[in-house]
């Protein structure tokens, strides 16, 4: 810029000088020959102003526009933990900037309050739903088994291991019956990770590795027990299919970027919740914007492979939106690929549907609602004793985030432990006997995986 100030100024005076030169040279010149070299020299002042005021005047815009972030004068303040906090602020967020869905997520669970129970306690719920059975003429599951000559559930060999990790999650939907939300604190501690991976390793007869929360992604020890099941996959040459129980907005998340690639790079079977192709449903269960989120989440995977048929399977699961039975599987399915299909391009493998079970969060859902009864009572008359020997109870142990192991997750929610209260730290093996010999806690929650196709 001082360079062009400099040289038009220079210029038209030398312009100037020349033009003075050739009148003394020539003696006295025409007024003719006069006007046209003023005007030759006014006009070439005026091009040097404009090629110099131009760049002069954006300059001038870009600086009074800009805020630059000046050190400050008292030179004592330039400590590394100034220097620290300054780095880590971020300027104005862009429109394609994550923002995270919590702050929704708490407005439905302050929503959902109105609309519960005060939370039962495992025990008040059992003794409940016991009542409530009572008065259909059922004593017990396990009686009601019996009086039809149906086995009780068997326990057989573990092929899967389901962790819970921790309730944490990015939603807070009325149906879950684990009662996740963006308040729960509770994660699975490194030691407790570190003794499942030990279990995983010891017990070669597992071919699944089930890892579900709250929102699994989301709690610390998630990528740790993925790359150790990998590295054991890997170093053992053994089949592990390692499933992640997503609720597909988390791929959203502030922070979680990285993970489309990560699932994809340990080759982990998504298994994402989904209860309705229609966005009013899905937000009535699961909460606002979950199911615009949902439809982007399921695109980013569809992006890096997923449901694609190249070995990166996507299964969505359905649970009805009330008290209802989930209609057929396989004619669902079918509406379900050609709704996300058509409306969003969406490509998925399977869909999975399940009932709602009547615990916890539903559990106080539908007791609010006066619907418990005709609820339990839709379970039993629908109840189809060959989904008993398939029951997910008979070849699962489950752990908790604390690492109590359990039956089944649901159990977990209903504090029925396996074996009078075992620990992941009381044994070395999937296959000691102590587990294998144990029976199977069961209640009048089992129902809801024993109505019609199962959910078990």
């Amino acid at each position: 810029l001082e360079m062009s100030l400099v040289s038009a100024p220079s210029g038209a005076c030398a312009m100037a000088g020349q033009s003075k030169t050739a009148e003394g040279g020539s003696g006295a010149g025409s007024p003719a020959q006069s006007r046209l070299t003023t005007v030759a020299w006014v006009a070439a002042l005026a091009l040097g102003t404009i090629i110099t005021a131009v760049p002069l005047v954006r300059w001038y815009r870009r600086r009074r526009n800009r805020k630059f972030e000046y050190g400050p004068v008292n030179l004592k303040e330039m400590t590394l933990a100034a220097a620290k906090e300054l780095h880590a602020m971020k300027g104005p967020a862009s429109p394609s900037e994550r923002t995270s869905l919590v702050p929704d997520a708490l407005l439905d669970l302050e929503e959902q309050a109105e609309m519960h129970m005060a939370p039962s306690a495992p025990s008040e719920e059992r003794e409940m739903r016991s009542e409530i059975l009572a008065q259909m003429g059922v004593k017990s599951f396990k009686r009601f088994l019996k009086d039809r000559k149906v086995p009780e559930p068997k326990r057989a060999k573990c092929t899967t291991l389901q962790l819970n990790i921790g309730l944490y999650c990015n939603q807070a939907c009325s149906h879950c019956h684990v009662e996740s939300s963006p308040l729960r604190k509770e994660m699975m501690s490194q030691e407790v990770v570190d003794r499942c991976l030990l279990l995983l390793k010891n017990s070669p007869g597992v071919k699944y590795l089930d890892i579900t929360g709250g929102a699994p992604e989301l709690n610390d020890g998630f990528r740790r027990l993925v790359e150790g099941a990998t590295a054991l996959r890997e170093s053992q040459k053994r089949e592990l299919t390692i499933i992640d129980r997503c609720n597909l907005t988390v791929l959203l998340e502030p922070g979680q970027e990285t993970l489309p690639n990560f699932l994809a790079e340990h080759k982990v079977h998504v298994i994402a919740s989904l209860p309705s192709y229609e966005a009013e449903q899905t937000d009535k269960q699961r909460g606002r914007k979950v199911f615009e989120r949902s439809v982007q989440g399921l695109r980013i995977l569809n992006q890096h492979g997923y449901g694609e048929g190249i070995g990166l399977h996507l299964d969505l699961v359905f649970n009805p939106p009330g008290p209802f039975l989930p209609p057929q599987q396989c004619k669902l399915q079918k509406q379900y690929k050609k709704e996300l299909g058509d409306a969003y391009g969406i490509k998925f493998d399977r869909l999975v549907t399940i009932c709602n079970m009547p615990i916890t969060r539903y559990f106080d859902f539908l007791q609010k609602k006066g619907a418990l009864e005709g609820y339990m009572d839709l379970l039993v008359r629908n109840f189809n004793e060959q989904t008993v020997p398939e029951l997910m109870c008979t070849n699962t142990v489950n752990v908790g985030w604390d690492g109590q192991m359990y039956d089944c997750d649901f159990n977990q929610q209903l504090d029925l432990g396996l074996g009078r209260g075992l620990s992941v730290f009381d044994v070395t093996s999937l296959d000691e006997a102590k587990l294998k010999d144990v029976a199977i806690a069961t209640g009048g929650h089992c129902f809801g995986c024993t109505a019609a196709q199962g959910s078990g």
